[in-house]
This record gives structure tokens, C-alpha cells and sequence, in this order.
């Protein structure tokens, strides 16, 4: 237990010094259109560069950062430099893409949301509808009117908006039609036994006819061979992330990745 203790103490200052360094940087996963083989966004995701230890990755110390408080100022230099770097993308003369970034629930709380995504698009130029916010479905539901207020404002400059995990957490829908979201996002969970559970199958195809009939976009995650790739394709899935089509890259990386990809005789 000490150690345990010493442990998220010695993470939490770490995190609080990693703001003040410049210690975290972003990686993007490319997203897929499915039918195409096109890329249409990117999500970005936080790394943190820890003096002797190298990247760390999230799942290491995300929850210390949700429990401190500290995810508020780390979420809003995550904004503000996936804004940027998308933009400078396009600077580049590189094919638009939205980038995706997750919101957490911490923020919300907060307040101020809606004036950090402001911000974060007007210092970049980004144009907003190439800005997509990830929303979990606990967010959704909890403190609802106000939380309701908020996505519709965010909604109101030209953002779009995901709803990330679908499908793990609740099993009332009403919200998808309340908050006006774009996009559902399947959980890997699902797409992992994909070809094997029944019952996964069975899931993946309702959350894409529901989808469908919602006139929402979807995306899978967490997809790691051809064979589920397509089986995404052959059940309507629009859009998928994962291995099979690339990991996380830095943003140099992603950059050639893009070209790379890019349609014969485009720039």
C-alpha cells in the first residue's frame, strides 16, 4: 500500500512538472472510409514523454489525472495543439481531415468548455467543422440539462460530435436524438471477436442499422486484421481505426502517411 501510495504521488507531481516542461505530445491514428480506402481524420491521442522513462501512455496515468484535477489543463493543451497541427496540415497543402479529441467528463464539470474550443480554433485557424469532439456516454447522461446546453452550444460553432465506447454503458438511446451527435463510435470491444461471438456480431449490426436510421455516421475501433475490415464493410460500418490500417504516429509520421495515401495526381 505505501508503495502504491508513493507511487500515484510521485505520478501526480510528475504530471503537474510535465505541464510546465512540455513533457506531453500527441500521436494520430488514422480513420478509414471503409468503401474507399480514404482517409478522413485522425485521433489524436496523449502521450507523455517522462524524463528516463521515454512515452508513457495513457493508461498509466490518466486516471491520476482525472483524480487531481489536472486532466483540466491537460485537456485543454491537448485541444490546442491537435487544433494546431491539423491546421498546419493544411498549411502543409496536405488533404483536410478532421481531428478527433476526447473530452472527458472532468472538464465538463469545469465549465468552460465551450470557451476552450473557441479558443482553441480561433488561435489555430482551424475551420470548426474540422475539429470533432469525442463524448462518452457518461457525459451525456449525467447533469443532463446543463450538460445538454453546453453540446448544443459546441454544436452551435460548427464542431463535430462522436459518442466514444457506444454501446458499453447504458441502454437509453434518447439522448442520441437530444444531444444531435454525428457519429457513433463502436468500442473495440465488440470488433475484437467480431468473426467469432454471435453475439458481438449481433451488436455491431444493430449499433450500424440504428446508426442508419439515425442518419449517423459510424466508426469502429480496435480493428486488427483484413478479414474484420471487411466484414465492418460487408455490415455498413462506414468509417474503422486500428492496426490494420496504421498505429498512433507522431505528427511527422502521419504527415507522410497522408501523402502516401493521398489520391494519384492530388498535391
Amino acid at each position: 500500500m505505501n508503495a502504491e501510495v508513493t507511487e500515484r504521488l510521485r505520478l501526480r507531481n510528475g504530471l503537474r512538472q510535465a505541464i510546465d516542461r512540455g513533457e506531453f505530445v500527441l500521436h494520430y491514428q488514422p480513420q478509414i472510409d471503409l468503401a474507399s480506402g480514404a482517409v478522413t481524420g485522425v485521433e489524436a491521442l496523449l502521450r507523455w514523454q517522462r524524463p528516463g522513462e521515454g512515452l508513457v501512455m495513457p493508461g498509466r496515468f490518466i486516471a491520476q489525472a482525472e483524480e487531481s484535477g489536472l486532466i483540466v489543463p491537460i485537456g485543454e493543451w491537448v485541444l490546442a495543439e491537435a487544433c494546431r497541427q491539423a491546421m498546419a496540415w493544411r498549411l502543409e497543402g496536405l488533404a483536410p481531415v478532421t481531428v478527433a479529441v476526447n473530452l472527458s467528463a472532468a472538464q465538463f464539470a469545469r465549465g468552460g468548455v465551450e470557451a476552450v474550443v473557441q479558443r482553441a480554433l480561433r488561435d489555430s485557424g482551424l475551420p470548426p467543422d474540422g475539429l470533432e469532439l469525442e463524448l462518452t456516454e457518461s457525459i451525456l447522461l449525467n447533469n443532463t440539462e446543463q450538460v445538454l446546453a453546453v453540446v448544443q452550444r459546441l454544436k452551435g460553432l460548427g464542431v463535430r460530435l462522436s459518442v466514444d465506447d457506444f454501446g458499453t454503458g447504458y441502454s437509453s438511446l434518447s439522448y442520441l436524438k437530444r444531444f444531435a451527435v454525428d457519429k457513433l463510435k463502436i468500442d473495440r470491444s465488440f470488433v475484437a471477436d467480431l468473426l467469432t461471438d454471435a453475439d458481438d456480431g449481433a451488436i455491431v449490426r444493430a449499433i450500424v442499422q440504428m446508426a442508419q436510421g439515425l442518419e449517423l455516421g459510424t466508426i469502429a475501433e480496435g480493428v486488427e486484421s483484413e478479414s474484420v475490415a471487411h466484414r465492418l464493410a460487408e455490415l455498413g460500418c462506414r468509417e474503422a481505426q486500428g492496426y490494420w490500417f496504421a498505429r498512433p504516429l507522431p505528427a511527422a509520421d502521419l504527415a507522410a502517411f497522408l501523402r502516401q495515401r493521398a489520391p494519384a495526381g492530388a498535391p
